[in-house]
């Protein structure tokens, strides 16, 4: 059980009208350079970290590829995703919430946005942040800057590491953000387009998910260290959550979090060579309607996994 909350110092539409063949190629050619500069401009404005940046974290923000691929992605489940599931079962699902917030958030790892469903607004993330503090120290390892062989409490990093993310221990999460500095967090959080404080250690679901995205994809760490990352958030110490709803063949790697009236679990779901990040974030006034909200997470899991991996109903069950 995660039991720690810290308290530290610190898509758009283009549409055109009909003319003569070669005034309307001339008029095509000309709105896609506009949209492509406007794109362009976009991006740039989204990734300029203002301030003074560790060496490390400096350039960790989105790449190209992202940017490239863009809202073409989003056809298929996602499509459903975002056009069908508001008046159908997840929808349902959320209306029937009494007493305690709910947000959910999900996003194809390939690219496009973050679609965001209920109160999408921050929570006290609880544990699901050690993902970023997870994040930014490989970072530093990557840049010479720290060691995973070096000792942090009584063991080394490498083990503290596995025990925040695999664990949920606290104790290993104070080691490891001591060992970054909580402004060198707080800068590496911007520097991957994540407002975060950990004096106040609140992130809303699509913040989450966007980080889940980005570490799949890459954008975050080295191939080495994404991939030992993700085998940390594999069989974790609370499986009963999204992993417990997920349903034979889908791969989960996950964080989860659970503080007072917070439940939380933050998800990456991998199936049949398409992955997407699933959240959801519950907060009420304490934890003894725990029981309601793991079922309410099961059933939203389980509407997002039909909706997202349409082709394993027919092959799993």
């Amino acid at each position: 059980m995660d039991a720690y909350s810290p308290a530290y110092p610190a898509g758009r539409h283009y549409h055109g009208a009909g003319r003569s063949p070669l005034s309307l190629v001339l008029s095509v050619a000309a709105a896609l350079m506009v949209l492509l500069a406007a794109v362009t401009s976009a991006v740039v404005r989204s990734e300029r970290v203002t301030g003074t940046v560790s060496a490390a974290f400096a350039g960790t923000g989105p790449v190209g590829a992202m940017a490239a691929v863009g809202a073409g992605t989003q056809v298929g489940a996602m499509a459903a995703v975002g056009a069908g599931t508001e008046d159908g079962s997840i929808a349902r699902t959320i209306s029937r919430v009494s007493g305690f917030r709910v947000g959910v958030a999900v996003a194809d790892t390939a690219g496009g946005p973050v679609r965001t469903f209920g109160d999408t607004a921050a929570y006290t993330a609880a544990s699901t942040a050690k993902l970023i503090t997870a994040a930014a120290y490989l970072r530093l390892v990557e840049a010479g800057e720290a060691r995973l062989d070096e000792t942090l409490g009584k063991y080394t990093a490498a083990f503290q590491l596995k025990s925040m993310i695999n664990s949920s221990n606290n104790d290993s999460w104070l080691l490891l953000m001591g060992r970054i500095g909580y402004q060198r967090l707080i800068q590496y959080a911007a520097s991957i387009g994540i407002a975060y404080d950990p004096s106040d250690n609140r992130l809303s679901p699509g913040e989450v998910a966007q980080v889940l995205t980005k570490l799949y994809a890459g954008q975050l760490l080295n191939p080495s260290d994404t991939a030992q990352l993700l085998m940390y958030m594999q069989e974790t110490n609370n499986e009963e959550l999204i992993p417990a709803a997920s349903g034979p063949g889908i791969t989960v790697y996950h964080k989860y979090g659970q503080l007072g009236g917070n439940l939380h679990d933050a998800a990456l779901l991998e199936h049949g060579g398409t992955t997407y990040a699933l959240v959801i974030f519950t907060e009420g006034a304490d934890s003894t309607d725990e029981a309601e909200r793991t079922q309410m997470i099961h059933e939203l899991t389980q509407a997002f996994v039909m909706k997202l991996f349409p082709s394993r109903q027919a092959t799993c069950c």
